[in-house]
């Protein structure tokens, strides 16, 4: 081997031990994630000191180190002088992150969280159908009535429905041009869109009625309605919750 293939060789393969402490950080912080948001470690209260974690999981301190400062970046704890690392109020934590957003749900017997990330996906929505049906070209309306039309087909096969479902949803946020929103809802979207308490029922009955709310969205942007391309998707995100769902929550009402 050259000297020039060794060292290409050596830079494209990391070796283990360099590997290790970064898998070993994430998987304590997940772990630790988890038990903030159940409560194991209150809001107001001290991790367990150093020496304490490490034993616990069986790492050194540098792991334990990484995966306070990963903690810190989700917003869930502060290092504080002399006082230790404390965990935050809920107020402080990143809803947006994925293992925060996860543990939420999965403790979160109210289905509240999940009723404040439908109210946001209603309001993201809503404008970007708005902004749609004023930006939308022939091609994007005729795309919109072929994706309907096929989602008519489908209302037998659930699984595949919510796919064209999706890919829907995500025809008016592009056409919307708003970058932001979208990547907001799509990352919300992916931590719960194959959960059963987020999807709930599956019958043909409840695909008919979605996809009834999607024919009106596509009518209202081909229409070129701005308010009324908003106002059909506010109502069919809002109805799909209520269905998938048991009561009413106050949280959706306005």
């Amino acid at each position: 081997m050259t000297p020039a293939q060794e060292t290409a060789l050596n830079n494209s393969v990391t070796p283990a031990w360099v590997r290790r402490p970064t898998n070993l950080a994430r998987a304590v912080t997940a772990e630790l994630v988890e038990r903030i948001v159940r409560g194991v470690h209150p809001s107001g209260t001290s991790l367990p000191p150093e020496p304490v974690l490490c034993e616990t999981f069986s790492v050194s301190r540098t792991v334990v180190r990484e995966a306070v400062k990963i903690l810190q970046e989700k917003g869930l704890v502060q290092v504080r002088q002399g006082a230790g690392t404390m965990v935050t109020p809920e107020s402080h934590w990143d809803m947006l992150d994925e293992l925060v957003l996860a543990a939420t749900i999965a403790v979160d017997d109210s289905l509240a969280i999940l009723d404040d990330l439908v109210v946001t996906r209603r309001v993201l929505e809503s404008d970007m159908a708005n902004v749609a049906a004023r930006l939308a070209d022939a091609d994007t309306v005729e795309r919109l009535r072929a994706q309907v039309d096929r989602m008519d087909e489908l209302v037998d096969d659930h699984v595949t429905y919510h796919e064209h479902d999706r890919a829907f949803h995500d025809t008016v946020m592009q056409a919307s041009g708003n970058r932001i929103a979208r990547g907001v809802v799509r990352a919300l979207e992916s931590q719960v869109i194959n959960t059963a308490r987020y999807m709930g029922r599956t019958e043909r009955s409840l695909c008919v009625a979605s996809n009834k709310g999607h024919r009106r969205i596509y009518e209202r942007i081909a229409a070129h309605d701005p308010d009324g391309a908003a106002a059909a998707m506010f109502t069919h995100i809002t109805e799909a919750w209520l269905v998938r769902r048991s009561g009413k929550p106050v949280r959706l009402q306005r």
